[in-house]
């Protein structure tokens, strides 16, 4: 006889580990598709021989893109309302975001234009990043808005907040570590066809891994939650201005903008880094790996830590140690060779610890920050407040690679020389790659403790709150009908 699940108060499948290990799944979906974008400076600049000053503008035209393609999928969704779906609207968009993005991956880097004049490049490169930007967009916002419709209790948001953490290690680190072992050759020059082909079965992968979310995920809490008696029409230019004056939203993407700014930029640096300074790109994904272990580490303790001392607080005390080691790391006697490596690799540890916490607690601060604009706003509006939070990190992650690439330049880097810099560039790689983190440390700081204002006692009124209102929203809707007879 087959055991049935246990119900929750509301006769939903009661929230278990199973949520979490599915919600862990969609970020590994995501990042099969995203985790090869780091590669794609080194692969459109050094392989295809694309002027690495033309590669930066391109790269923030496309980002451009984000500012119609994120906020626009983002109010369609909260807009579409009157459709039902078996699974939920949010689940199905994921179905068909998922399914773009089999393939879509792979479209950013084809090899076959190499020789190519360079505008039929440009062509090439900014029409398969759009498609693939689309696609990331429709299973990427309606996944990100999940953590806040999976469940309303805090505890329950921080654990799936620390699994996507886990999902999206994992999903990071296996390309990490493989990655740079497939693609990179004895004389640490990229192999761009390889590229391609691995594009294609992480695109698999991904998919596999979204449809074990899809099936695994139950929705606790109404995807058009009525708040009022009456619900007034979307309107998304109110929607946009609700989101400005939601302090916990634009602190927590803040934050998540410096992280990824710094830390986009600095990956582009760091390849060139280990390519010209240390000379063995191969092992750059090894030292990533171990600056992630402290990450793991304190990812099973994430939930007990949040009840006891609160997101906000965890996280800021977080950035401060990260600007610590960052200091470090741009002062240590950082030399090319193993010693330089094992002094990197202790600063990025530090780095990692302080930076995972709040990336830990990150997906749940804009749980949180989607139910403060119902609190302050009346309209929980998820899909416009995360797509306008996921578009300034994807420009972010768009600014990033251009800065770093502009400013590589300025340092004397030359895509021509690909793997070989001169030894004063490789040295001007190393104290980039610090400043940047640095720079990653600094903004999460700002956004976080100066900004972001949902503190321990203030996320408990606010959920106190929210509960009172959704309990009278019911009551008044079960009188309803009898006054109508």
């Amino acid at each position: 006889m087959k055991k049935q699940p246990k119900l929750d108060a509301n006769g939903k499948r009661a929230f278990s580990i199973r949520d979490c290990l599915a919600y862990a799944a969609g970020d590994f979906g995501c990042n099969m598709s995203f985790a090869l974008k780091g590669t794609m400076a080194i692969f459109w600049t050094q392989f295809m021989r694309m002027d690495s000053i033309l590669y930066a503008a391109l790269l923030i035209i496309v980002q451009v893109w984000d500012a119609i393609n994120d906020p626009l999928i983002g109010s369609i969704i909260d807009n579409d309302r009157k459709r039902k779906y078996k699974r939920g609207k949010f689940l199905a968009y994921i179905w068909f975001g998922s399914l773009g993005l089999l393939v879509a991956g792979a479209l950013c880097f084809i090899p076959w234009v190499k020789d190519a004049q360079p505008v039929i490049k440009a062509i090439v490169f900014v029409s398969g990043y759009i498609l693939w930007d689309a696609f990331y967009t429709i299973a990427n916002v309606p996944y990100g808005s999940l953590l806040s419709l999976i469940s309303n209790d805090p505890a329950d948001r921080a654990s799936l907040s620390a699994w996507r953490s886990i999902g999206s290690m994992i999903g990071n680190m296996v390309p990490m570590v493989v990655l740079p072992m497939l693609i990179y050759d004895s004389n640490n020059n990229i192999l761009g066809e390889r590229v391609f082909l691995i594009a294609l079965i992480m695109g698999v992968a991904g998919f596999i891994a979204f449809q074990f979310m899809i099936r695994n995920t139950t929705i606790r809490v109404d995807e058009n939650v009525n708040v009022g008696e009456k619900q007034e029409k979307f309107n998304v230019f109110k929607a946009i201005v609700n989101f400005i004056k939601n302090r916990p939203a634009v602190g927590a993407t803040v934050a998540a903008m410096g992280m990824f700014i710094g830390m986009q930029a600095a990956t582009t640096a760091v390849t060139v880094m280990f390519q010209s300074y240390f000379k063995n790109v191969a092992v750059s994904g090894l030292v990533s790996m171990f600056a992630m272990i402290p990450i793991v580490a304190f990812t099973p303790l994430a939930r007990k830590l949040v009840v006891k001392f609160g997101k906000k607080e965890l996280s800021v005390v977080g950035a401060i140690c990260s600007m610590i080691a960052c200091t470090l790391m741009l002062v240590a006697p950082i030399t090319p060779d193993g010693k330089g490596i094992a002094i990197y690799i202790v600063c990025q540890l530090i780095n990692s610890l302080s930076t995972g916490i709040y990336s830990t607690v990150s997906w749940s601060m804009m749980g949180d920050a989607i139910d403060y604009n119902e609190w302050k706003f009346g309209a929980r509006e998820e899909g416009t407040v995360y797509s306008l939070h996921s578009f300034f990190r994807k420009l972010a992650q768009g600014i990033g690679p251009s800065m770093a690439l502009v400013i590589m330049v300025a340092l004397g880097y030359s895509e021509i020389n690909g793997g070989n810099q001169l030894f004063s560039v490789a040295l001007n790689m190393r104290y980039l790659v610090a400043g940047l983190y640095l720079f990653a440390a600094i903004m999460q700081f700002i956004g976080l403790a100066l900004i972001y204002n949902l503190d321990k006692k203030t996320l408990a009124q606010m959920n106190h709150e929210l509960s009172e209102r959704h309990s009278e929203s019911v009551a008044v809707a079960q009188e309803s009908p009898a006054s109508e007879e």
